[in-house]
């Protein structure tokens, strides 16, 4: 009775939804949603955010401004901090953080504190999915019997799945809209009901799996797979420095094969909300069953040595001018962890300022698209890129390669560069060193 009920409020799109968490996962779905036709409450326990998604301000770069403005002129999308209002929703999605403790342990507080709040106000006929990217369990562990201990039998009088978010910050092609989905629900009826959702509303397929641990577990193999795979050009490019060869060449050349091969990128560390985290979670579920995943950890060990390789990179190139690293003026380049975006979650870029830093350098930054950080106690401000501030430091790392640096120019004016992003690819100069 209530499947049937839920579905076809969903069918005739009067099924109010709504999402918990409103930053770069749950805002863009929330507004996709809305443009599907759906009524919309999205949830956020920042009253800053909350306040802006009302006013049709827009704070996420994947959300079409007047998007998000017609939307809540309209009524169609509300946002509120009071999570009571989680009663008149026939369908929650979380879409929160799962950060890293201190002990790179997975933090799931956000995820517990948001389900706490649903099974609070849960009632008959509700859908549950969760988006948060976590380790394989959490929805049958930590979710499921929440709503079990209210006295609900899932999937007969509520429903619950779990379905990874895919968000790729500034990615011009593949927005929430038109990315693939993954459902894995507790019972094939609560698959189904979350399926038929995300088919109302985006315009890409929708694969449904067998249980919500095969959908966690894909999330992660998503992630590790780029993780291990980004260790791999980490380590080749250490190793062809040492050989005197190109890495970017060597890579190049290697992704002319059609087949058999596909192209990862050094770099000065990881970043993103994903691919730094994501395998820690499966790592630390892992001892759970007596299991060392060995090259996971290894890819792990690489990619966190990289922001010290760069800045003993630095250092050396000081070194070959009579300089040392302590008290030079070293200009770093980009602070997000991708280009052209305002995200510096996890950014190695806040890594090598934290170390140039405590290295006793004289460190300013420029990033057209983060006009001041904090960090471990570091607090900084953007600095204009003249062509005086490359001419007065002693070194320029590139630490992101933005569309908006002039990399010959950049080369042209600065006595040293440090290019860690190949920015400056086909540029021949003695005071240039790449990654």
């Amino acid at each position: 009775m209530y499947y049937q009920q839920l579905k076809d409020k969903i069918d005739n799109r009067s099924a109010v939804l709504g999402v918990l968490g409103l930053g770069y996962v749950g805002l863009p779905l929330a507004v996709e949603k809305a443009k599907a036709g759906f009524k919309v409450v999205g949830f956020d326990v920042q009253a800053e955010k909350v306040a802006l998604v009302n006013q049709g301000h827009n704070y996420i770069g994947d959300v079409v401004d007047s998007d998000l403005k017609d939307l809540t002129a309209a009524g169609q999308l509300v946002a509120t901090t009071d999570f009571s209002k989680i009663a008149d929703c026939d369908c929650v999605a979380i879409c929160v953080p799962t950060p890293l403790d201190e002990h790179f342990q997975p933090d799931i507080s956000y995820v517990s504190s948001s389900a706490d709040q649903i099974a609070k106000y849960a009632h008959k006929g509700m859908l549950v999915v969760l988006e948060s990217t976590t380790y394989p369990g959490t929805t049958e562990e930590v979710i499921m019997p929440l709503l079990t201990q209210k006295g609900f039998t899932v999937g007969e009088d509520v429903f619950l799945a779990f379905s990874p978010e895919r968000v790729d910050p500034g990615n011009v092609v593949y927005k929430t809209k038109n990315t693939p989905k993954v459902v894995g629900g507790v019972t094939p009826k609560c698959g189904e009901l979350a399926a038929s959702i995300y088919r109302s509303v985006l315009e890409s397929d929708v694969k449904v799996v067998s249980s919500p641990a095969v959908a966690e577990m894909e999330k992660i193999l998503e992630n590790t797979f780029r993780n291990i795979n980004i260790a791999l050009a980490n380590e080749m490019a250490v190793l062809c420095n040492r050989m005197g060869i190109s890495v970017w060449e060597v890579i190049d050349a290697a992704k002319t094969k059609p087949y058999g091969f596909m192209a990862f990128y050094p770099g000065p560390g990881l970043g993103g909300h994903c691919i730094p985290i994501d395998p820690f979670y499966l790592t630390w579920k892992a001892r759970e069953y007596n299991y060392h995943t060995r090259l996971i950890e290894s890819a792990g060990e690489i990619n966190t040595a990289m922001p010290e390789y760069c800045v003993n990179r630095v250092a050396n190139m000081l070194n070959e001018v009579a300089k040392p690293l302590r008290g030079s003026k070293v200009l770093m380049l980009g602070v997000a962890y991708k280009p052209d975006i305002d995200d510096m979650r996890e950014s190695p870029s806040l890594e090598l300022a934290q170390l140039f830093t405590e290295k006793g350098c004289v460190l300013t930054y420029n990033d057209p698209h983060i006009p001041s950080f904090k960090h471990k106690g570091l607090q900084m401000e953007s600095v204009e890129l003249t062509d005086e501030a490359l001419a007065d430091a002693d070194i320029v790392v590139i630490a992101t390669n933005h569309s908006a640096y002039d990399a010959a120019n950049i080369v042209a004016k600065s006595k040293l560069v440090f290019d860690t992003r190949n920015l400056t690819a086909g540029i021949d100069a003695d005071n240039l060193e790449r990654l």
